[in-house]
């Protein structure tokens, strides 16, 4: 857009810092010393007063649209920068999607952020610079949508050969409709047309349009979708460029033809659907087919079928000649089975005869080989066999056990020779504490009057001690 709100020029002003700022005789400001706040909320208010609404061209950079739905970004040119945000109901207007690097003009306020202390445009309206709003908005979505593979050929569905009932999306006022309509009933008359009336421009258009192939698809009582339109201009035609009218077209289970416009109009409906056609017209033409020509194929099938018929029957005739020919009379058909089965007869009587002699032959050599291994001969030598095992396991007991025994009387001797009981059946004895059993070895361990518990080789006295002797072992070493 050309027009630019008239801008008035910020005021002139001249500030001289004086020697003593905070001097009440300081002719800047009176003396008035200025809070943070109080400051920021005059300049606020002087820009938003001088420059309520303008237009402004720049670059988009550091661009940044957090969960509310908010942006964020830089407008910059060679020289200089602002920081920019438009809000998130003005974002849901755009005909086109904000990236980092685009050049735009917008109309916007400019506004302080009184926290960090910045200025900022609050922008109203956005658009792209130089090339058209609708033009780039028809690129970017169409590129947009051709990554996601909505455009693929595989998603693509044959048409039907013979559609039984057409529904064409469309408006019931339109030349499109009768253009269609025509065509049809004239390619073929008795076909079945439906006309969902929908907006084909405007606001509401969009979702008019997605609603009418919604439900044409939950009746599922259609074999076709026609969307049809007539020519326009690039903002006509623009309902059929709208995101959410490509996926539900993308999303349809029933074939979908777009018949937008003229032959060099292209909207981002005739890349998604099933099957694009230059015009209404032409989208009957190749929708329906022609009846006549049905007819004509069909009586060229029943021609055909005639003829395969016919040479068929021909060449089964020949057959049946040929085997007519062929058969033999069944009372000389008889008399060679007859001959044939007595031959059989014979050959068979000879094969069991030699059978017969073979198996006797057999069973005569398998009673020799039975004879060889008689089990009374074999239980005869496994008997022989197990008294002379039995007889050495006997005797290599016998022999163990002997020695196991002279070992044990040689252990039972030690035992006895190591055993404390033994030392005391020949006079030794053990003298303990009663309290706690501990054997006593030096008369140092005990007092006089004490209780002690002597064991002999049979049976145990309880003394109390009267006197001690220390110098036993002395004298004893001495002697």
């Amino acid at each position: 857009m050309s027009s630019v709100l008239p801008q008035t020029p910020l005021p002139k002003m001249k500030i001289v810092a004086p020697k003593n700022l905070h001097s009440e005789s300081n002719p800047v400001n009176n003396g008035h010393i200025y809070g943070v706040s109080e400051l920021t909320q005059k300049i606020k208010a002087i820009l938003e007063k001088t420059f309520p609404f303008i237009w402004i061209s720049g670059e988009i950079s550091n661009l940044r649209i957090p969960s509310s739905g908010h942006c964020y970004f830089t407008l910059r040119d060679d020289v200089a920068q602002i920081g920019a945000v438009m809000f998130r109901r003005q974002v849901n207007g755009l005909k086109f999607r904000m990236e980092d690097g685009l050049s735009i003009v917008g109309l916007g306020r400019i506004s302080v952020y009184e926290p960090r202390g910045t200025y900022q445009i609050i922008f109203e309206h956005l658009e792209p610079k130089g090339a058209g709003l609708l033009q780039i908005a028809f690129e970017k979505l169409k590129r947009r949508l051709y990554e996601e593979g909505l455009f693929d050929e595989k998603h693509k569905r044959p048409l039907p050969d013979l559609p039984q009932t057409v529904v064409i999306v469309t408006s019931p006022t339109g030349a499109a409709v009768h253009d269609f309509i025509n065509v049809a009933h004239r390619r073929y008359p008795n076909i079945s047309i439906d006309v969902v009336p929908v907006r084909v421009q405007g606001d509401r258009s969009p979702d008019e349009i997605i609603r009418a192939i919604a439900i044409i698809n939950r009746l599922a009582n259609a074999d076709l979708i026609v969307l049809a339109r007539g020519g326009g201009s690039l903002e006509d035609l623009w309902a059929f460029n709208d995101e959410g009218v490509a996926r539900a077209i993308h999303a349809s289970q029933i074939p979908v033809v777009s018949a937008v416009g003229h032959e060099t109009d292209f909207t981002i409906a005739d890349f998604v659907a099933d099957l694009r056609a230059p015009t209404p017209s032409a989208a009957a033409e190749i929708a329906i087919p022609l009846k006549e020509e049905r007819i004509k194929r069909i009586e060229n099938l029943k021609q055909r079928l005639y003829r395969f018929v016919d040479k068929d029957l021909y060449i089964k005739k020949i057959e049946l000649s040929n085997f007519s020919v062929r058969l033999v009379h069944p009372r000389k058909r008889l008399q060679e089975m007859r001959l044939r089965l007595d031959d059989t007869v014979m050959g068979l009587e000879s094969t069991m005869a030699g059978l017969l002699s073979r198996n006797r032959e057999r069973l005569s050599y398998g009673q020799k080989a039975l004879t060889a291994l008689s089990p009374s001969r074999t239980i005869g030598v496994l008997r022989d066999r197990r008294i002379s095992l039995q007889r050495l396991l006997v005797s290599h007991t016998n022999r163990a056990i002997k020695e196991k025994r002279a070992a044990n009387a040689t252990c039972f001797a030690m035992l006895d020779a190591l055993n404390p009981l033994a030392i005391l059946q020949r006079g030794y004895s053990i003298t303990r504490t009663i309290s706690d059993a501990a054997i006593v070895r030096n008369a140092k361990k005990v007092e006089t009057g004490q209780h002690l518990e002597v064991l002999l080789g049979k049976g145990k006295l309880t003394v109390t001690v009267d006197q001690r002797d220390l110098d036993f072992e002395t004298e004893r070493s001495s002697n």
